[in-house]
């Protein structure tokens, strides 16, 4: 059988690539695609079905038994879309939903973008392709919205937009041609004081349309904010194309604030955020692949690892309008268990949870603490948690946490005094009960005894036997 559909691109948790200015709009679960010739076409079977604004993509099922690759269907391969009726028969068997895609001379859905084929030459022939719903959701709706998505040809706005500031250059230069009485469109100009009210009054009857027209509904200042993010988005990969060519002859002022930028930018927003109105049922599960796949940059950032609290606050910062809760952050977090992401909760002994990379190895941390708490002068006075947040590059409160567990391990041992805590490399397990007095000439008790006794600190180092003599 030939491979009917197109091929989609799916990120490391599961979730589809989207295209330039592509939104997600409706979700149903458990969607066979069964193009009408079965002989020629293979079958999708019980799989994610995904509407956006510019494609119908499929996701295979993670329990399904044979691996299948996500598939798309482009909105704009599709030539027309049948109403659903009722009948008795409908009763009695899944829901279904009919569509008409045109094909291509080769076989496959007819791609615009990939330039499979050509529309004229796509138009002799097409297939029929039926959606059967087998899972539980709002196939009327996911309907509605299909009916929504095909007619607006979102996928169009790019080539109109371009066109369009070309023929608006020249219409404006028309208009710009010659004065005298009469305007462009014919009629007598308005002058003196008569003009200047008229003026005027046209200016504010222009305002108050752009704020109707912005402020009309909660739907059209999300459609600017999305506008916004777009922007924000091309930016900022403007400034990482730019960034990778330049040479190395560019100054550290520069660069840094070349990279505060894109720190800047990529915190603006997500351009298709999951929500409970598009994602249904399956609501938690989507925004859990969302959720790893935006936490991948801050983890690298954090070294691996990244509080709690602070991904949520950035993550509702990125959705803009689309805020979650706490208990949806933990939920979708809670889901990572199931699914196959890089990225896993962990919480601490304290209490404190943490996001972090399943490739994250406490060994290593643990590795470069010990590094720091053999120095000489941590030997001396030990080390806070400040002195391992510099180390490790993460925040204090962090590497607190790493410093009990390196002391749950045996690794160190802790001192509370009223400065806070001090933490100690663990001389304990280098000590023979049986010979307390004898003193190894090398290991980490013999390099402690040196760095105390450079420093003059002999009453301390004769208190320190005397704890073994008592």
């Amino acid at each position: 059988m030939s491979n009917f559909f197109s091929k989609a691109e799916v990120t490391s948790s599961g979730r589809p690539v989207l295209l330039h200015n592509e939104v997600e709009c409706h979700l149903l679960s458990a969607v066979d695609l069964e193009p009408e010739d079965h002989r020629h076409f293979s079958l999708l079977k019980s799989g994610l079905l995904i509407l956006t604004t510019h494609r119908l993509i499929w996701l295979p099922s993670s329990s399904a038994s044979t691996p299948t690759s996500a598939s798309a269907i482009p909105l704009a391969a599709i030539s027309h879309i049948f109403s659903s009726k009722k009948s008795l028969k409908s009763v009695f068997h899944s829901p279904r939903i009919r569509f008409q895609v045109l094909v291509s001379s080769d076989g496959r859905v007819f791609d615009p973008s990939s330039g499979s084929g050509s529309s004229s030459g796509s138009g002799s022939r097409s297939v029929v392709v039926t959606a059967v719903i087998r899972g539980k959701g709002d196939c009327d709706g996911f309907l509605v919205k299909f009916w929504d998505s095909w007619r607006a040809r979102a996928w169009e706005t790019t080539k109109t937009s371009s066109s369009g500031s070309g023929s608006a250059s020249g219409s404006g230069a028309a208009t710009g041609i010659g004065g005298g009485l009469y305007s462009s469109d014919g009629s007598v100009r308005m002058v003196g004081v008569a003009g200047i009210l008229r003026k005027e009054q046209e200016m504010w009857e222009s305002t108050d349309k752009s704020l109707q027209d912005a402020f009309q509904d909660l739907n059209a200042l999300m459609s600017k904010a999305k506008e916004m993010v777009m922007l924000a988005e091309k930016m900022r990969q403007k400034l990482l194309s730019g960034t990778s060519s330049q040479t190395s002859g560019t100054n550290d002022e520069d660069m840094g604030s070349k990279e505060e930028m894109q720190d800047w930018l990529l915190s603006v927003g997500i351009i298709s955020p999951v929500t409970k109105e598009s994602a249904g049922a399956l609501y938690h599960q989507q925004l859990s692949r969302q959720l790893a796949d935006f936490v991948r940059i801050p983890l690298e950032r954090a070294g691996g690892m990244i509080n709690l609290i602070d991904a949520y606050c950035l993550f509702n910062r990125a959705r803009g309008t689309e805020l979650i809760s706490p208990d949806d952050m933990l939920q979708a977090c809670s889901l990572w268990e199931k699914f196959d992401v890089p990225v896993m909760l962990r919480k601490f002994d304290s209490g404190v949870m943490v996001i972090q990379n399943k490739s994250h190895s406490d060994e290593e941390v643990f590795a470069r603490i010990k590094s720091l708490v053999t120095k000489p002068e941590a030997l001396r006075t030990g080390i806070s948690p400040t002195d391992a947040a510099m180390t490790l590059g993460i925040a204090p409160a962090m590497a607190k946490e790493h410093l009990l567990t390196a002391e749950s391990k045996g690794l160190l041992c802790r001192d509370i005094s009223p400065d806070g805590f001090r933490f100690y490399i663990n001389l304990f397990p280098e000590i023979d009960p049986c010979n307390m007095y004898f003193v190894k000439d090398y290991g980490i008790c013999s390099t402690w005894i040196k760095a105390v006794s450079t420093t003059g600190k002999n009453a301390f180092l004769n208190q320190f036997i005397s704890i073994f003599t008592d």
